[in-house]
């Protein structure tokens, strides 16, 4: 099947990364030939991919999207395993560190994730098929595009895929609004590890949350009780990226 992704960033980093195969890029008739255009245009040529000038309205029927006057039409994100993602980290010799969404399903919340995950060197995310928001155009969309740079692993189960990360002497901490969770900068965040990150309604479903090894909790001193799952699951990857970095890795 084919996809249709849309913007300036997500386009760009689509072809830069060539992990999907483009069909056809599409620009709306008057788009300056600038900046990221002209970098599109220039791995456009180099991919030898058609370009096709067309009139504005059509890319508006790809849907209520802010497309910016550019599309490309590419194959279907390709899926990883646990397997590949383990055997990422092992190849860069570092301490593999996991992403994994417990159903979460605002393609914008999830976007802004998967762009601080590549943003901080996650090895890979880990989502659940069903019941939950795939790799989708909105989705590349609002990660500016970095999930094509990202190994993304959609399982079955979610519970069963930490099971096996654990199998794998990968330590699992679960984000939790409870008071009893540990607040998440004086945990060590170091060695293997998977943070995993609840929907945006429910939070950590119960077998997931009885999976974790441990539980983190940002301090909150205002009047609200939680953030939003974007804001808090990248508040704790940038504290794992710190304690990495004090330590040398």
């Amino acid at each position: 099947m084919l996809e249709t992704l849309y913007g300036r960033n997500g386009v760009c980093e689509s072809l830069r990364a060539g992990r999907r195969k483009p069909y056809k890029l599409m620009l709306a008739e008057g788009v300056r030939q600038t900046g990221v255009i002209n970098q599109i245009l220039r791995l456009a040529e180099q991919a030898g991919v058609p370009v096709t000038r067309t009139d504005r309205r059509n890319l508006d029927r790809i849907g209520d999207v802010h497309h910016q006057g550019v599309a490309l039409e590419v194959s279907d994100y390709p899926y990883s395993s646990l397997d590949e993602i383990l055997a990422l980290a092992q190849s860069r010799n570092e301490a593999v560190l996991f992403l994994l969404l417990d159903l979460l399903q605002d393609p914008q919340n999830v976007g802004s994730l998967l762009r601080t995950a590549e943003a901080v060197g996650v090895h890979g995310v880990v989502i659940q098929r069903r019941r939950a928001v795939g790799i989708t155009p909105a989705v590349v969309h609002a990660s500016a595009g970095a999930v094509e740079h990202l190994l993304v692993a959609q399982v079955k189960n979610l519970v069963d895929a930490i099971g096996r990360l654990k199998a794998h002497d990968v330590w699992v901490a679960g984000l939790e609004s409870s008071p009893s969770a540990q607040l998440y900068h004086e945990a060590d965040l170091n060695g293997s590890l998977a943070v995993v990150v609840g929907s945006e309604g429910e939070g950590l479903r119960r077998l997931v949350r009885e999976r974790c090894d441990f539980l983190l909790r940002l301090p909150m001193r205002g009047q609200i009780n939680s953030l939003n799952a974007s804001v808090a699951g990248s508040v704790v990857l940038y504290e794992v990226l710190r304690q990495r970095a004090a330590r040398g890795e």
